[in-house]
């Protein structure tokens, strides 16, 4: 049967679906098609288990010495999806005389200053701010604003970025996340690239403290096959989508070279493509059909025309 025929009048076979993409499966095409197109959560072991330890640190009794989280993996392999997954799992709370915030989750800037970084702890919480701070004035606005929004975890994304100062700077930064640790007494969560490793691994203290937790790239084994299914259940396609076998998760894994950011990015242009054509299923011809060019492809692509 013509599987828009069969959306309309209510007779498609939709039990590859997951319940939640049932009903959008059977919506015009440009409401899919938006549906396909936006974020999605696609739980996996090791984000769960990231979830888990994050849900372990967030409800530690305080102490002298928090325990800390290093989260670290290659460029787009979940590792900010798996933060604002848990930020969302405890939102802020507005009271009369003020909000809790008990998850902050803070990106460390580009060209690093511990001024810089307080002003951007200052605006996650929505801080009113000034031109011109001095540092022990911003510093101690901060630690009361935090305490005051009742702060329970600090995440800074991005922690990498520190080894884009100078040498003293990095020290500067180390240094502060020490204080932080030390002076709240909530723990600290890390997230970047390995590079974000080597910059706390320059300090003995910070290094003892944060416990890292690897988010590798992907190889085409179980867990990938098991990934590809949630993939497939979740794109409202009106066919089965056969793409959780080994022999397909090595194809996708290689051409998206083994990053859970770029899988997405390709099996989404492949489910676009499943939708424009007809074919309602992810396959080797709508795979073909996809746009998708992986990062080593879009350098190339890049390189080539600047020549």
């Amino acid at each position: 049967m013509n599987p828009l025929k069969a959306a309309q009048d209510g007779s498609l076979d939709l039990a590859h679906l997951h319940p939640s993409a049932r009903r959008i499966a059977r919506l015009p095409d440009a409401e899919r098609l938006r549906y396909v197109r936006a974020d999605r959560w696609i739980g996996y072991p090791r984000a769960n288990a990231a979830l888990a330890q994050l849900e372990t640190l967030l409800s530690w009794p305080t102490r002298l010495r928090m325990p800390n989280l290093l989260l670290i993996g290659p460029t787009n392999n979940g590792k900010s999806m798996i933060v604002e997954k848990f930020r969302r799992s405890h939102p802020a709370t507005s009271h009369p005389d003020r909000e809790e915030v008990p998850v902050l989750v803070v990106q460390m800037p580009s060209e690093p200053t511990v001024i810089r970084f307080y002003t951007a702890v200052l605006a996650a919480l929505g801080a009113p701010l000034r031109a011109r701070y001095r540092l022990a004035d911003v510093e101690q606005l901060t630690l009361r604003l935090l305490r005051a929004a009742s702060v329970r975890m600090l995440v800074v994304d991005e922690l990498h970025n520190v080894l884009g100062g100078r040498g003293d700077r990095r020290r500067e930064f180390l240094n502060l996340l020490r204080y932080l640790g030390n002076e709240l007494r909530i723990p600290l969560v890390g997230v970047g690239i390995h590079d974000a490793y080597l910059a706390i691994r320059a300090d003995g203290q910070l290094e003892n403290r944060f416990a890292p937790l690897v988010l590798p790239r992907w190889e085409a084994d179980a867990d990938a096959c098991s990934l590809l299914a949630s993939f497939a259940a979740s794109f409202p396609l009106r066919r089965p989508s056969p793409i959780a076998t080994p022999e397909m998760a090595g194809y996708l894994f290689a051409r998206s070279e083994g990053t859970i950011g770029e899988l997405a990015l390709l099996l989404t242009d492949a489910a676009v493509a499943a939708i424009e054509s007809g074919e309602e299923a992810i396959n080797d011809r709508t795979l073909l059909l996809a746009p998708y060019a992986g990062p080593s492809e879009r350098r190339r692509l890049f390189e080539r025309e600047l020549t």
